[in-house]
């Protein structure tokens, strides 16, 4: 049997586990990805990519290469006879407060991309920065001692190695082999019920001259759910487990469309739980679940579901960089769990809150507050040992300027110049520790604490090495009076700050960058 080493094991090769390989990668990490399949999924499944997501593409250099929405798009879905029959009502995603005020959050804008067409991209970058993904490569045992995970791996024509790796994700879905094998366990709603499913492809491109792109089925004998890829490809779902032959499934398309002079290509079906599961812990020694392997959101206006796995791989992929280049301990780790799982429990109930699944809410559902979606995807809050001052009297996301950097909290975005060029404040981060201050002294106090702690640090000095392009004080966004900094994580949230210079700014300063990146000094 052969006999490798690598720092990284991702098993699962879809849409988690190749955004996971992508951000190691892009940190210098040896990442080898195994996927027992040759390629990505027939069913698209995902469509819906939020700003946040894109935000986190834009930083390994995939920003460029997903076509992303127009900044006007209100998305929409509509509760109709058929497509060509009568338009009952439309709605909003997530229903509208007049109160919130026009903020742009995000350089980015999201994407409604299918994820047979993202994973392409995700695997070609990652092959790019040098992650080593193995198709048709299965995971048959793996186990872990305090040095490592030993893992056997089989191919489909039958030859077994084994690779030795530092750490193991396992986003290996719903039913995660590698999950089971843990014991870890799952809590949640549970199953709602069996959906069916049918993709085909038909010119139906002018039924979405509204701006609506979902659409409810209500009609005497049939209710169902109708969505478009945008790339002519829709799909048709049934709220039941029967299977249906081909003449039927194209009966109902034409039912759903309301003519039966059009093309229809079916192209395949499909056969999946609707559930909500939330794993038990998210890490178990040096394994950590992803994705669907630590939570299975059902699909949802919010786009919960793959969305909450790639920030999962985000979040996971920096610590493990920070451990495994020395300059964290494992320690750092262990706040994984403590970010992460309370972002799916919380995304959970939201879902249940929503308009939906109201037939499967519970009266605590029906009672609990509807986040807008800005609060959700950049105002969530990280309670953990890798953040200082967020304490459990804070609620669990707001909007960004609710936050004012408040620790716990991603950085808020804002156009600066650096030099002469028009950037987002969010392009400084995500690669290293980040200091930010309008008071210059703390250029020399960083200095002194990174050199001291072994750990890389940049200073930026807010008014000089970024300037902002409409008048906006990002010192203010930070809620730092003068003389305060803030302590931006390698993931761009925000770790720590000092509202204004105090006694000793060196000590504070290493104190904190001590506590919230668990150096090794």
């Amino acid at each position: 049997m052969e006999h490798e080493t690598t720092s990284v094991l991702i098993v699962g090769g879809s849409l988690v586990g190749l955004s996971a390989a992508v951000f190691l990668t892009s940190r210098g990490i040896p990442t080898v990805v195994v996927e027992r399949h040759s390629g990505s999924s027939l069913h698209p499944r995902a469509i819906g990519f939020t700003p946040r997501t894109i935000e986190l593409f834009r930083t390994v250099g995939l920003e460029a290469r997903i076509p992303q929405a127009p900044p006007s798009v209100r998305l929409r879905r509509a509760r109709i006879e058929s497509l060509a029959g009568a338009w009952f009502e439309e709605t909003d995603w997530t229903p509208q407060r007049k109160e919130t005020p026009t903020i742009v959050y995000s350089p980015c804008t999201g994407a409604a991309i299918a994820q047979d067409k993202l994973e392409p991209i995700l695997r070609e970058r990652a092959y790019e920065l040098g992650a080593d993904i193995r198709l048709s490569t299965e995971l048959v045992h793996f186990e872990q001692d305090t040095g490592g995970v030993t893992a056997t791996l089989c191919t489909r024509d039958g030859h077994t190695s084994t690779l030795r790796a530092a750490y193991l994700i396992a986003a290996d879905g719903s039913r995660s082999s590698i999950r089971e094998t843990l014991g870890i366990g799952r809590k949640g709603r549970g199953l709602i019920r069996i959906m069916r499913s049918v993709l085909f492809e038909a010119p139906l491109d002018a039924y979405l001259a509204r701006g609506v792109s979902q659409f409810e089925i209500e009609q005497p004998d049939m209710d169902a759910f109708l969505t478009t890829y945008g790339d002519g490809r829709w799909v048709l779902m049934f709220s039941d487990d029967i299977e249906r032959d081909e003449d039927t499934l194209r009966t109902l398309i034409q039912k759903a469309i309301g003519r039966s002079d059009l093309p229809i290509k079916i192209i395949t079906t499909g056969r999946w739980e609707l559930s909500a599961l939330i794993a038990d812990r998210f890490a178990s020694g040096r394994v950590f679940l992803a994705g669907d392997a630590a939570h299975t959101l059902p699909p949802s206006r919010g786009g919960y579901g793959a969305n909450t796995g790639i920030e999962d791989a985000h979040n996971l992929a920096w610590k493990l960089a920070s451990v495994l280049s020395g300059q964290a301990t494992p320690r750092l780790l262990d706040t994984y769990d403590a970010e992460r799982r309370p972002i799916a429990w919380l995304r959970h109930q939201q879902i249940f809150a929503r308009p939906d699944y109201q037939e499967a809410a519970t009266p605590a559902d029906a009672a609990t507050p509807i986040l807008d979606d800005a609060a959700m995807e950049f105002g969530q809050l990280y309670r953990s040992a890798a953040v200082l001052g967020a304490g459990d009297e804070l609620p669990p996301a707001q909007r960004p300027e609710q936050w004012a950097g408040q620790p716990g909290t991603r950085a808020p975005h804002m156009w600066v110049f650096v030099g002469n060029e028009k950037r987002s404040t969010l392009d400084l981060f995500q690669q290293t520790w980040v200091l930010l201050s309008e008071e210059k002294r703390w250029h020399a106090v960083a200095t002194a604490v990174a050199e001291e702690l072994g750990i890389t640090l940049k200073f930026i000095h807010i008014g000089e090495a970024i300037r902002s392009v409409n008048g906006e004080s990002y010192q203010t966004a930070l809620g730092l009076q003068q003389g305060g900094a803030s302590l931006i994580r390698p993931d761009g949230y925000i770790a720590w700050r000092s509202l204004d210079w105090p006694e000793d700014a060196q000590r504070t300063l290493r104190d904190a960058l001590r506590a919230v990146a668990a150096t090794t000094r």
